[in-house]
């Protein structure tokens, strides 16, 4: 299964100029906790509600500080067109929860989570499993 079926192509990014209160506040409106941040059309890192409370509030940051002063660099990617096993792997190994999706040119096209990974596999499996008992 490649990532592209998987992934979350309605895709919350933040820019690295916008203030902590603003992603926070889009991140509590959407009721979400990650953001890739992009600079033009290259992903530069991302940012987590996690980053904002224990790299900037726990901190003393003011809540008008950019986000690039706290964003996670070098994010860990994948692209749309791996297999689901390699996104696994990667969340694995680094112990994280999302992915940027990237395409062949280096573009974010979505993001994948354990979420959609769990919710969606699961289904697929479900699926075949249904369509397996109701062959005659």
């Amino acid at each position: 299964m490649k990532i592209r079926d998987l992934m979350s192509s309605d895709v919350h990014i933040a820019r690295p100029e916008d203030s902590l209160q603003h992603v926070a506040s889009r991140m509590a409106d959407g009721d979400f906790g990650f953001m890739p941040v992009v600079d033009g059309e290259r992903l530069i890192g991302t940012i987590t509600d996690r980053d904002v409370t224990v790299r900037a509030v726990a901190r003393g940051a003011s809540p008008e500080q950019p986000v690039s002063e706290f964003l996670s660099r070098d994010a860990i990617t994948v692209l749309d067109t791996d297999e689901l096993k390699t996104a696994l792997d990667l969340m694995s190994r680094a112990r994280i929860r999302r992915l940027p999706v990237m395409d062949k040119q280096s573009r974010l096209v979505g993001v994948v989570s354990l979420g959609d990974l769990s919710v969606k596999v699961k289904e697929r499996y479900a699926g075949e499993a249904l369509e397996s008992i109701s062959q005659p």
